[in-house]
């Protein structure tokens, strides 16, 4: 015996070890191959040897060697064995060996449960640690049955090390054993006030990812987390408790109200950076409770607006998404007032554009549901044109002009401050990029001329918007300009051709003549197009004038009328007039006799060779100071040249300040509580009937409060073809409260001797734990099945027409989606949802979520989670509809794919609010990645003969339409362009989002023959053309 212990010794001092497994790979970079199968080879004998520590040595290389990718299962009795070593040392390899190469497929696993058994029973914990930490990573389901009640008996260890490995792995034997988790719960809710501070973290770690499964399930351990949230001093608890409270919190209202004190405290008290963590997750708890008490949140709003100072931008911006769900009629001004005092004192572009559009985001949502005074609002949009260097002057401008069309009482209001802004437009042309703040000139024009009867000084107004200067702002601004000065110009000739001397309306005219050319010379077509046109016809106006001709009531004639908003759908209800091919030529092609080759002519200006060109002349020292001289007097007497100022802060004369309105919508709420008050005190006379006085009617609400202008009310029209489809999601609901009955209870098994003994009971505890609910609801349960034969029925009858993309929908709210890329961005796609509300009640608290996948992700905002949804920024009353927009960003293109979403809302009646979720699949197909691009016959032709393009065909059956009809079918669903048509064959272009060129040859033989660069989108965007047609 001792000769085989020191013979064993001997072979060990020969044998590789990892090192030199490590060594010998880097030294063998050539053929490392070769060498590596060459010591898998000596690995194979020594495996072969009685001697444990030899076999431990081969099963450590052979780990290292599964993690370069190498298969080992063929060793998976030796690992085994290695597991079975009494040394430590020995049996910590075999258990990592187990938990990278075992899984639940791997034959062996079964020979385990013994020894997992016994070390689980160790007297050393560190045995009984690693068994642990090992049985989590290739737990099985057998596993977990023959061992739960041993790895629950350790989460009464008195080693904390023991108790927190044990609760940990609990969770991977719930996932595997599901049964387990009722006799085990009362043992784990233990844990959650065990004296170790490890242990109780476990707890918490593994009942919070319990609850994201089913929350509802874990409703009983709120108080207990209430108390460990508010006594609890480490950091990562609370912040995995305030994620529980926010997935219970919409299962059981009245949690919220209790919440908001102990997460303002934590708010409160966590001013250092370090926590800043915690404080995120205290606003995004906040954020949901205010779905369903948002009452108790709007008490904390000096709480929340203080968050707006914070240091870090993330919970700055979560603020700003709290304050947008907190707004009322009632503080809607005092919010908008503070954060235009953080605009003011923002440092960054950034952040002050992000308080710029959530200003207007809450002052706007709901079509202006809570603004009482749209003079304040007027007053708001001007002052925000004050801010240098923000890119929304689009957005502000886009407001400017909904206001002035929707709420016509503002009009008069709207048109002074318009024309006040063109009177100081020199103060808004220092940003001049696309979607500065010179966008509001925009609006401002506009408005101005389209409602230039309620001007108090046309003319000077019209002046203002001829200025030599305008010509330095946009094109599509500068056309605008020119539109509107005619709308004006004929406005000033009606008052002044009234009058009795007509020399007025000819100098209005005269000036007209004088200031278009300005615009005639503009680098912009439009602006061209429209100054040439306006030109002619006031130089027409002033031969008539000459004659006394009186041309007011004509010129007028031409912008008479009122424009109306239109919804964006309303064309597609038109009908095409009989007789009309709008697919058909207005003009005959050119032939094809006509040589291409023909130079074009020079059509604005004549054409110079380059020899030809004047040679400029050198310039002497005193001539160019004579030049600089000249051009600084004429610069002094110049009286629309911008002088330097040494103050960049902006004035804008005669605008009001928007805290004014505040006082006065006060004043004007306080007179419509005093006529209420004399009105009810006038009801309660005629109806006194000899009893007491009633009670005052309490407090203002939010109903009480009426707006001083009405806004009109536009709903998008929704297409004639809808999807429904309501999926169930069913989920076994454990009743983790009541106590355990002898079935309930985890039986002590023996080595693979327990599938015999399984009771009937057991294995229908889950089915009988699911069903004993309902059976009280039995009344519920039959007006739930005529509910689903409804819904099914509406379900069948609408499939045989469908092809949009959105499932998933509800009787009360209804959707359709839009799917279409972005070609300045080859990675989004934007989606656009239509609302509509088909119940009685009202919809709120409307949240959009979709699943990410590995190729397609939802754009949440910054700081969001991967799994938070997205707020749908408005509400819907009854009957009412609304279009929101999501972007999602998109890796790959080449594959059509299906993502799951939900959108949860709250229902609101008269008497009861409730919260409903419907679950939906979004498909997006290869063509919503396609843009209708034009391509020239030549650019065609170039593109086919590059030959890197790939061929396929498709031939279309049982297709009999006319082939323009087929034409203009594919164009509309697919995205595509026809380049050229001739009589038996078109072709057709069209280009992805990402560049790839798809070319199609259209035969009226009802063939496709297609080109791409890309095989795999061409596949997929033909199956789908044949798809469409196949559904004819």
């Amino acid at each position: 015996m001792a000769l085989k212990i020191v013979k064993g010794s001997i072979d060990r001092m020969f044998d590789k070890n990892l090192q030199d497994l490590v060594r010998g790979i880097r030294n063998h970079k050539e053929d490392e191959a070769k060498y590596i199968s060459t010591c898998i080879d000596e690995i194979k004998q020594e495996l072969k040897q009685d001697n444990i520590a030899v076999k431990a040595n081969a099963v450590c290389k052979l780990t290292y060697l599964q993690m370069l990718g190498y298969d080992v299962s063929w060793a998976a009795f030796n690992i085994v064995e290695v597991m079975s070593s009494s040394k430590f040392t020995y049996k910590r390899i075999g258990y990592l060996a187990a938990s990278q190469c075992f899984h639940e497929s791997t034959d062996v696993i079964m020979l385990t449960t013994n020894q997992i058994r016994k070390d689980l029973s160790s007297p050393n914990q560190y045995d009984t640690g690693v068994a642990l930490t090992g049985l989590s990573c290739f737990v099985t389901p057998d596993l977990a049955r023959d061992l739960a009640n041993d790895i629950m008996t350790l989460m009464s260890h008195t080693k904390p090390y023991i108790r927190k490995k044990a609760v940990l792995i609990m969770y991977k034997v719930f996932l595997k054993y599901p049964e387990s988790l009722r006799p085990a719960f009362p043992r784990l809710k233990e844990k959650l006030e065990d004296p170790d501070p490890g242990v109780q973290s476990a707890a918490v770690n593994v009942i919070c990812e319990l609850a994201r499964r089913n929350p509802k399930n874990y409703l009983s351990l709120a108080p207990l987390f209430f108390k460990l949230m508010t006594s609890s001093t480490n950091n990562w608890v609370l912040i995995k408790i305030i994620k529980l409270f926010g997935a219970l919190t919409p299962l059981e209202p009245r949690l919220g109200k209790k919440l908001i004190e102990p997460l303002t405290n934590l708010i409160h008290s966590l001013y250092v950076w370090d926590f800043f963590v915690v404080k995120y997750l205290g606003l995004l708890a906040m954020s949901k409770i205010l779905k369903t008490h948002p009452k108790s949140v709007q008490s904390h709003k000096d709480l929340i607006l203080q968050c707006l100072d914070d240091k870090d931008e993330s919970i700055r911006l979560r603020a700003l998404d709290l304050l947008y769900g907190m707004v009322s009629k009632k503080n809607l001004m005092e919010i908008v007032k503070k954060l235009m005092l953080h605009v003011d004192k923002a440092e960054g572009t950034t952040y002050r554009d992000e308080l710029l559009t959530k200003i207007i985001d809450i002052c706007c949502q709901s079509n202006y549901q809570y603004i009482t005074n749209f003079e304040w609002y007027i007053s708001i949009l001007v002052e925000l044109t004050r801010l240098e260097g923000t890119r929304h002057g689009h957005l502000i401008a886009s407001q400017m002009l909904d206001v002035a069309i929707r709420v016509k009482a503002i009009r008069v209001f709207a048109v002074a401050q318009m024309a006040t802004l063109l009177d100081n437009a020199h103060l808004l042309t220092g940003n001049m990029q696309r979607n500065g703040i010179c966008e509001v000139l925009y609006a401002a024009a506009w408005i101005c001329g389209e409602f230039s009867e309620h001007l108090e000084n046309p003319m000077q107004t019209l002046e203002a918007m001829l200025r030599p200067k305008v010509a330095t702002l946009p094109g599509h601004i500068q056309a605008v300009y020119v539109q509107n000065a005619a709308k004006l110009f004929a406005t000033v000739l009606k008052s002044q051709e009234g009058n009795t001397d007509g020399t007025a309306a000819q100098e209005t005219s005269q000036l007209m003549i004088e200031r278009l050319p300005l615009f005639v010379q503009s680098a912009n077509l439009e602006v061209q197009e429209r100054a040439s046109c306006i030109l002619q016809l006031v130089k027409y106006i002033q031969k008539l004038q000459q004659k006394d001709v009186e041309v007011a009531e004509e010129v007028s004639a031409l912008f008479a009328g009122e424009l109306n908003p239109v919804a964006p759908k309303a064309q597609k209800k038109v009908p095409v007039p009989e007789g009309l091919d709008l697919d058909a030529w207005i003009n005959e092609p050119p032939s094809e006799s006509e040589s291409e080759d023909e130079q074009p002519k020079a059509i604005f200006t004549k054409e110079e060779h380059k020899h030809s060109r004047p040679r400029h002349t050198e310039v002497d020292e005193k001539e160019l100071a004579k030049r600089r001289e000249a051009r600084k007097q004429e610069q002094a007497n110049n009286p629309f040249y911008i002088k330097a100022s040494p103050s960049s802060q902006k004035v804008l004369t005669s605008l009001p300040m928007s805290d004014q309105y505040v006082k006065l919508e006060e004043e004007r709420r306080q007179k419509q509580r005093v006529e209420k008050k004399k009105k009810e005190k006038k009801k309660r006379k005629e109806k006194h009937s000899g009893r007491g006085k009633k009670r005052d009617s309490g407090p203002e609400s939010e109903e009480d409060i009426t707006p001083a202008h009405m806004v009109d009310i536009v709903t998008e029209e929704m297409p004639e073809i809808l999807i429904q489809a309501k999926f169930k999601c069913v989920s076994v609901l454990f009743c983790l409260s009541r106590p355990l009955a002898d079935s309930d209870k985890l039986p002590v098994r023996s080595h693979r001797a327990a599938e015999a003994a399984k009771s009937p009971g057991e294995a229908g505890d889950a089915e009988s734990a699911a069903a004993q609910e309902p059976k009280k609801k039995s009344g519920k349960d039959k007006r739930e099945e005529k509910k689903k034969d409804k819904d099914r029925d509406r379900k069948v009858r609408l499939k045989c027409c469908c092809f949009f993309n959105l499932q998933g929908l509800s009787s009360c709210c209804w959707h359709v989606c839009d799917i279409q890329g972005n070609l300045q961005d080859g990675s989004q796609v934007v989606v656009s949802v239509i609302f509509e509300n088909k119940c009685d009640g009202f919809l709120k608290s409307m949240e959009f979520n979709v699943l990410d996948s590995l190729n397609a992700k939802l754009q949440r905002p910054e700081g969001s989670g991967p799994h938070d949804g997205l707020t749908v920024p408005f509400q819907l009353p009854p009957g009412v509809s609304n279009e929101a927009r999501f972007v999602f960003t998109v890796q790959s293109i080449v594959m059509p794919q299906k993502l799951k979403g939900t959108l949860t809302f709250i229902v609101k009646n008269e008497d009861s609010s409730t919260h409903e979720k419907l679950d939906f699949k979004l498909h997006f197909t290869c063509t919503s990645y396609l843009i209708t691009t034009p391509c020239y016959s030549d650019a065609f032709a170039k593109l086919l003969e590059s030959g890197d393009l790939k061929c396929s065909s498709v031939r279309l059956e049982g297709v009999s339409m006319p082939f323009h009809h087929l034409l203009a079918r594919i164009c509309f669903h697919h995205h595509f362009s026809v380049v050229e048509r001739i009589d038996s064959c078109s072709s057709m272009y069209s280009r992805s989002i990402q560049g790839h060129h798809v070319c199609l040859l259209v035969k009226t033989t009802v063939s496709i023959d297609a080109k791409c660069d890309e095989p795999t989108l061409l596949g997929n965007v033909l199956d789908e053309i044949k798809q469409t047609f196949s559904q004819c």
